[in-house]
Order: structure tokens, then C-alpha cells, then sequence
């Protein structure tokens, strides 16, 4: 499966500079792993956005986001966004800032 590249190197440049970031193809896909736990992904054309359990309401409350269910079985914490939802980079940011506040409060793997 092929991911959207550009919405890719959007996500590449947010996260820039963060300490422990690495990439890795998954779920025919990527994904941003920092300090080993994954952040966010595309897969498709959408963002994977590993939000935790605590935000997941508030997360899901903002236009084109779902629940992220790979495999018919929806994933607690993890959100899925519709590309229309993240034309303006300030969409994208937001997303992308508050997986990063989540995936910093884990012990590193």
C-alpha cells in the first residue's frame, strides 16, 4: 500500500529536531516512533495520531477524525484523520503536537 509521501514530509518537518525520533514502515505505511514508541503515522492518505486514552473524546470532537481501526478492532488512544481535515498546517500541527505531549509521558521501549 502506498502512503501519501507529501502529508509525510509535512509530518518530517513538524517533528524536526525532537529527540528520539525515528521512522519506520508500518501498516503499509509510516510511522514517527520517538524513543521507540510510536507518535504518529500515515497510512494512506490519512494520519494515525496516538493521542492516549484520556484525549481520545476531545480528539475525536474535531472534524475528519475517527477512531483508527486497522483490523476491525478500534485501537483506544489512537485516532484516525481525514485528509481534508489537514489541508491548513495548523490542523496538522495540532495533531501532530498532541501525540507528541502523549507519546513523551511513556517510558522509553
Amino acid at each position: 500500500m502506498a502512503f501519501d509521501q507529501g502529508l509525510a514530509q509535512r509530518i518530517r518537518e513538524r517533528l524536526a529536531g525532537t529527540d528520539g525520533l525515528s521512522e519506520k514502515q508500518m501498516f503499509g505505511g509510516i510511522s514517527f516512533l520517538v524513543d521507540g514508541n510510536m507518535c504518529v503515522g500515515v497510512i494512506g492518505d490519512e494520519l494515525i495520531a496516538r493521542v492516549g486514552p484520556q484525549a481520545t473524546e476531545a480528539a475525536l470532537a474535531r472534524p475528519g477524525s475517527r477512531l483508527f481501526d486497522f483490523s476491525s478492532r478500534p485501537m483506544k488512544g489512537w485516532i484516525t484523520v481525514a485528509p481534508d481535515a489537514l489541508e491548513a498546517d495548523e490542523a496538522l500541527a495540532a495533531g501532530v503536537d498532541e501525540a507528541l505531549g502523549f507519546v513523551r509521558t511513556l517510558p522509553p521501549k
